[in-house]
């Protein structure tokens, strides 16, 4: 997969910009808060229709439009596709593949991406809903039907907590449809449960391994810390523990008013030679197990789907020391369209810099 080109029309401070991405190795260098994370950000959303700083798409218009436009051209499978996307101030959106209008299951099925980030590398000290996020995003790009199970559960769980937050008002509670959303809560819900633990279990062998190979002696484990599993990894065991898990705590519940049991509440553990990370590893080991889960992110995505993601890195490297950062420059396959920005060349060597196609930006435009 590879991206031939990049069009924005008053999406953030990038009025009118285009670049040519033909490259296998792009660099944006500018200042700070000049629109290089703006452009990533953008490419990111074409592959996710949603953007990793915020949650409201209103806040990708400028200031000075009513519409912001995204428009991509990549080359997927030896075939050229055309991606358009557009969101108003009426908060209208309108989505196409090749000018053709399309579903959001569709045009997300298009492009994959992996983004690294600055904001990645707190992922262990950030909240379990981080965490969360980026093992949901991971599983979807390889699994597309992820999303609708995450959808359709969040729908489930804020019914059930409407019927919950009445019964607080009321007094009155409707059992049969509490029995109904815990029934179907339980069932969408494992198999959640079941793809994030069989995600993570695989991501595990490929991550241990460039952990090793970075530190050289620490052994990473990553763990899923859900309340009612203790081991039960077959999906039938963990509906079988997540409805005793619901009976359990049907008295919590309606004291609560909310759902306290089910995948929005678990987390991830990370730990080194036994040890919890977020507990005793310094930030240059917190940072090492990140950079290993992007990179076999990145590796897992092509081998089960067989497209090669555009890594996307965000002014990560400044936050890196020299190990970690010849490590991940050299790791990246030749293969793997790489677009990153700096805020200038000097983190980079002569010979990495050969082949890459270099942009200066300053107030969203390009000099």
């Amino acid at each position: 997969m590879r991206l031939r080109d990049l069009s924005l029309i008053n999406y953030r401070n990038c009025k009118d910009l285009s670049l040519d991405l033909t490259s296998a190795k792009v660099l944006i260098i500018g200042k700070n808060a000049q629109g290089k994370t703006n452009i990533l950000e953008s490419i990111y959303f074409l592959s996710a229709l949603k953007s990793p700083r915020t949650s409201n798409n209103i806040e990708l218009i400028n200031f000075e439009a009513e519409r912001a436009e995204i428009n991509c051209n990549l080359v997927k499978n030896d075939t050229d596709v055309e991606l358009d996307y557009s969101y108003s101030n009426e908060k209208k959106r309108e989505l196409a593949v090749n000018k053709v209008k399309t579903t959001p299951k569709n045009f997300k099925s298009v492009l994959k991406t992996v983004l690294f980030s600055t904001a990645d590398l707190l992922l262990l000290r950030g909240n379990p809903s981080d965490r969360r996020d980026w093992l949901d995003r991971a599983i979807s790009q390889i699994y597309p039907a992820y999303d609708e199970r995450l959808s359709k559960y969040d729908k489930i769980r804020i019914q059930k907590n409407n019927l919950l937050k009445d019964y607080l008002k009321t007094g009155n509670l409707n059992n049969t449809l509490l029995d109904v959303y815990n029934e179907q809560l339980v069932i969408t819900g494992s198999n959640i449960i079941f793809l994030r633990k069989k995600f993570l279990k695989e991501i595990e062998r490929t991550a241990c391994e460039k952990h090793r190979i970075i530190s050289e002696t620490e052994e990473l484990k990553i763990e899923y810390d859900c309340s009612f599993l203790n081991g039960q990894s077959e999906l039938e065991e963990i509906a079988s523990a997540f409805h005793l898990s619901l009976e359990e705590r049907k008295g919590e519940e309606l004291r609560r008013g909310q759902a306290c049991a089910g995948p929005h509440r678990d987390d991830i553990i990370f730990y080194i030679n036994n040890n919890e990370a977020v507990k005793f590893a310094s930030q240059g080991q917190q940072r090492t197990i990140v950079l290993s889960l992007k990179l076999s992110e990145l590796d897992m995505i092509t081998a089960k789907t067989g497209d090669e993601p555009i890594l996307l890195l965000d002014d990560v490297l400044a936050e890196l020391d020299d190990l970690r950062q010849n490590y991940l420059l050299k790791s990246i396959n030749p293969n793997t369209q790489t677009i990153i920005t700096s805020v200038d060349t000097i983190l980079f060597e002569d010979e990495f810099l050969k082949d890459v196609k270099i942009y200066k930006i300053e107030n969203g435009c390009v000099l």
